[in-house]
């Protein structure tokens, strides 16, 4: 690793910043030109029930009030020029500010996400390394099975078969939620054994592309003359495998960190669904389902913005840890 290029950074960051400006418009227009196309009824979902005994007279002024008349290029560009200002608009369905919204629940979908990404790095570099240390062995097919099998396996699935397993036929985990139900308040002690099975699904969406990286990246370096020549010195096999192969060939798994991060968010939404977790996934399909412009747009801003985030990360990181990647020239 080289000396940390700080001027470089911080052009590179700033770049991408300025590119990200048109990006995130684009994609907040995208959102109320398909949501307006949608068949929901904004009007009717903000009533509710209220809306099945209501004239056509009142609807039409809930309409007027909700602005849900206007074109949708207006009301895109009332909320643009308004969340510019830092006022991101009201949530007609959550009957909160999206401020709001967003703040409660964000810190709980971040730490859902940390927690899974990182048990996922952590625990496919062990398999990875385990894996090619003797590749074509026992060890080798059986991970590299294991890790297909889950790649192939939907995150809504795994969810279920774990809320099956060690829930109901196994009760050593709680099945959802953040808390237990009688609960008076939260405590770190319950946050952390109703996050263990959530987090636990969602690193295993996650986990068979660290493994195979890892997998695939050491077994390379291993076949490579300074390697070679490591080991031709008499150093010990802990040493060669861990200072030597494992950072060559951990050069490809920083890659992923950026192209992880919207299958990450996606299999978040999934799993927060499936175990109750009270993260943005419950505001995101209400916001979509009932077709809430103002959270809508902010949901899927913020989505991309950390999709955009990912990448950068994976960027800096690429060119920090690799002496033949130049930040100026990402």
């Amino acid at each position: 690793m080289s000396a940390l290029p700080w001027g470089a950074m911080a052009r590179l960051t700033g770049r991408r910043a300025l590119s990200a400006a048109p990006v995130l418009a684009g994609v907040t227009f995208g959102v109320f030109a398909l949501a307006a196309a949608s068949p929901f009824d904004p009007v009717k979902a903000y009533a509710g029930t209220a809306a099945l005994g209501a004239d056509q007279e009142t609807l039409d002024r809930l309409r007027a009030n909700l602005g849900a008349d206007e074109p949708f290029v207006t009301r895109w560009w009332e909320w643009l020029t308004a969340a510019l200002g830092g006022d991101l608009g009201h949530s007609g369905v959550l009957r909160q500010p999206v401020a709001q919204v967003i703040t409660e629940r964000l810190g709980w979908s971040a730490l859902l996400c940390a927690t899974a990404f990182t048990a996922a790095v952590l625990t496919g570099t062990v398999l990875g390394v385990l894996a090619a240390r003797r590749p074509g062995s026992l060890l080798d097919r059986a991970v590299t099975s294991l890790a297909y099998v889950l790649e192939a396996a939907p995150v809504f699935w795994t969810g279920l078969l774990a809320v099956w397993l060690f829930a109901l036929e196994w009760p050593l985990l709680p099945a959802g939620g953040l808390t237990d139900t009688a609960a008076g308040h939260v405590t770190p002690a319950q946050v952390a054994s109703h996050l263990v099975l959530p987090a636990s699904v969602l690193a295993v969406s996650q986990l068979p592309w660290f493994t195979l990286y890892v997998r695939q990246g050491v077994g390379d370096a291993l076949a490579e003359d300074p390697v070679r020549g490591a080991r031709a010195r008499g150093l010990g096999e802990a040493t060669v495998l861990l200072g030597h192969a494992l950072r060559s060939g951990l050069l490809p798994v920083l890659t992923l960190i950026g192209s992880r991060v919207p299958e990450l968010i996606t299999g978040a939404l999934l799993v927060e669904t499936v175990f109750s977790w009270p993260g943005i996934a419950s505001a995101t399909v209400e916001a979509a389902t009932a077709v809430d412009f103002p959270l809508l747009a902010a949901l899927t801003t913020l989505a991309t913005a950390a999709v955009l985030a990912g990448n950068l990360l994976a960027d800096l990181l690429y060119g920090l840890f690799d002496p033949r990647v130049r930040l100026s020239d990402l």
